[in-house]
């Protein structure tokens, strides 16, 4: 199995709970927080963890959030690599309303990295096994442009190190223009800004756009979330698109890293198009099973995966 290290440059601490209702001014009665990581890279390592594999999650932890993050992490036993900060790690807050179900995400900004903190990162990464895959996982806080992603990502190929990239906007973009990929997953909007077309308004265009991608060199795969539709997966010479199974949603958060890790866990396994996807969609809902800002539990996935096994899912050529 190829060795799997995230990298996860904007982590978090963060608490959930509960309170009645949401409204101003007045003292909302919460009951008591959980507190869990937080954090794109993060959580691919937990879910990967969680579905009975192993990943190094290495990311910047600083002051008592970043010590408590640290030692959450240990306790799920996922294997760390940290730089220590000057700023502290960021704490997020995820609060669910009992009376109307809603739930709200109070996402803090990433601590911001001075340019010593993210060089000793970027010597952690090119320190990790010749032949590894790399997760690089969420948005870039402050202090780190998208060029110093772009030369990170031009020094990975030459320790043969394969790399994911999951974020959005700017870095996403910035990390397409490199090229050289392994697997990028973004979402309809994500893909509509990279191509410069409303495939929002042209289902039959997101196809197309995805393998452009593919196309172009820049990434071997391109998984496109679809939400309720499921995702859309392009290879060099297959695409498939995967419906995920019918199942009541309680929350969301989670899903897109879940899905993630699952699929990079199949990649450091040499499965195939289908294979890297159907696991993928049967973690992203098997975390919407949850409450919260917990991830896929390996007994959900396991019964979602071989649900959608049982689909006749065709495997199309290009």
């Amino acid at each position: 199995m190829t060795p799997i290290f995230t990298l996860t440059l904007a982590p978090s601490l963060d608490s959930s709970t509960t309170t009645a209702k949401l409204y101003p001014d007045g003292k909302l009665r919460c009951s008591e927080p959980v507190y869990e990581p937080g954090g794109g890279g993060i959580n691919v390592a937990r879910a990967i963890a969680h579905l009975g594999g192993e990943a190094n999650a290495i990311f910047p932890a600083g002051g008592p959030t970043g010590q408590h993050l640290a030692e959450l992490l240990e306790q799920e036993q996922v294997a760390i690599q940290t730089v220590t900060t000057q700023a502290w790690t960021r704490q997020n807050m995820h609060v669910h309303t009992e009376i109307t179900g809603e739930q709200y995400r109070f996402v803090m900004p990433g601590a911001k990295l001075t340019p010593q903190e993210f060089d000793r990162l970027r010597e952690c990464v090119l320190g990790i096994p010749e032949g590894s895959i790399l997760v690089i996982s969420g948005s870039l806080p402050e202090g780190v442009t998208t060029e110093e992603l772009q030369i990170l990502l031009r020094q990975a190929p030459n320790k043969h190190i394969q790399c994911v990239l999951d974020s959005s906007g700017r870095a996403l973009m910035a990390g397409l223009e490199v090229g050289n990929l392994l697997l990028v997953k973004p979402n309809q909007k994500e893909l509509s800004e990279l191509s410069g077309k409303d495939l929002l308004a042209e289902p039959s265009a997101v196809l197309e756009a995805a393998q452009s991608i593919v196309a172009a060199g820049k990434s071997k795969y391109v998984v496109v979330s679809l939400g309720a539709q499921g995702a859309l997966a392009v290879g060099q010479y297959h695409w498939v698109q995967v419906v995920p199974p019918p199942v009541k949603m309680k929350s969301t958060v989670g899903a897109g890293d879940s899905m993630v890790g699952a699929m990079v866990l199949k990649l450091s396994q040499q499965a195939d198009l289908l294979d890297i996807v159907r696991y993928g969609v049967a973690a992203g809902s098997a975390a919407t099973l949850n409450k919260g800002t917990r991830l896929c539990q390996q007994n959900d996935v396991n019964a979602l995966y071989g649900y959608l096994c049982q689909q006749q899912t065709p495997l199309n050529d290009l």
